[in-house]
């Protein structure tokens, strides 16, 4: 009975925040979410990396570890992809990638592994979410756009912040208080923010073709933590980092990759990346719960 009241207290505060930004997004379809995204992007994200990222928290070795098997997981989600799309007949498979490959680690997995696992799971999923962000302005950009920029990843805040916490750990430097005390007042309303702004986003994405969404979205939020687990059954991982891993594995498709694939791919690519991101979000909600479950019970 203690694990599945362990279960609750994990996932009500994300469902229950999430339920907020839907509710306000029907209310009022017109809410201007811009100042939410700006405030992530520059301020919220680079603030909750350095918290997270910072030797009170976790290790470089940790953090290089984790860095190195989300990237084998990223390789698997490419596989993927490759092969649902193929079998959809998909005629632009590289444009259609990025839901595939780029995972919700940050506006869900965080708090998610934040609430399982304390400020030490926090630590691992940061590192995770730090290699999907670095993915997002780099690999995302090159997906969508089929070129490579450097001057997007230069102008990215959360950039310089992953940089900054890598130093930290490496010279096992604490932040001092005053910066430690601000990080974390800045990072909890992040998460709170972008959890809201998951659920407005919600009621704005559309599902286009509902069929290639579903096909896609089992890809996304099945196989994503049956990879997660051949990582650790692999590598023989166990403790609260092995379960964060699991669980960053099982998010669904990142609603950034639909803001960066508006910017770089054709309307009809956008589209369905928006319908597989509403419809695995959807999923995610009912598949959660279980590998949170799953987590608790044999990795804690």
């Amino acid at each position: 009975m203690e694990i599945y009241i362990k279960l609750f207290e994990i996932l009500f505060p994300v469902y229950f925040v999430v339920a907020i930004g839907y509710y306000l997004g029907k209310k009022n379809p017109k809410i201007d979410t811009t100042f939410i995204t700006n405030f992530a992007a520059n301020v919220g994200t680079p603030a909750m990396i350095i918290y997270a990222l910072n030797p009170a928290n976790t290790t470089i070795e940790i953090f290089k570890d984790y860095f190195w098997y989300y990237s084998l997981a990223i390789i698997g989600f490419f596989i993927v992809g490759i092969i649902f799309l193929s079998l959809l007949n998909t005629k632009d498979i590289i444009r259609e990638l990025p839901p595939f490959v780029m995972p919700n680690t940050g506006n869900m997995g965080l708090p998610i592994c934040l609430f399982a696992y304390g400020t030490q799971g926090l630590g691992v999923a940061a590192a995770i979410s730090a290699l999907i962000v670095l993915c997002h302005f780099t690999l995302g950009v090159f997906l969508a756009d089929r070129k490579f920029s450097l001057n997007v990843i230069l102008k990215s805040a959360p950039f310089y912040a992953i940089v900054f916490s890598i130093f930290l750990l490496f010279f096992d430097l604490e932040l001092p208080v005053f910066v430690e005390n601000t990080t974390f007042l800045l990072m909890y309303a992040t998460i709170f923010l972008i959890l809201m702004s998951l659920g407005i986003a919600l009621t704005r994405l559309k599902v286009f073709s509902f069929n290639k969404a579903l096909f896609s979205s089992i890809g996304r939020v099945f196989l994503g933590p049956a990879i997660g687990y051949a990582l650790i059954y692999y590598y023989n991982l166990e403790g609260y980092a092995a379960g964060v891993l699991l669980i960053q594995c099982s998010m669904p498709s990142a609603v950034l990759t639909y803001l960066v694939g508006s910017i770089y791919s054709p309307k009809k690519i956008v589209d369905s990346i928006a319908s597989m991101i509403v419809v695995s979000t959807t999923i995610s909600f009912f598949t959660i719960p279980i590998v949170v479950f799953f987590a608790l019970k044999y990795f804690n």
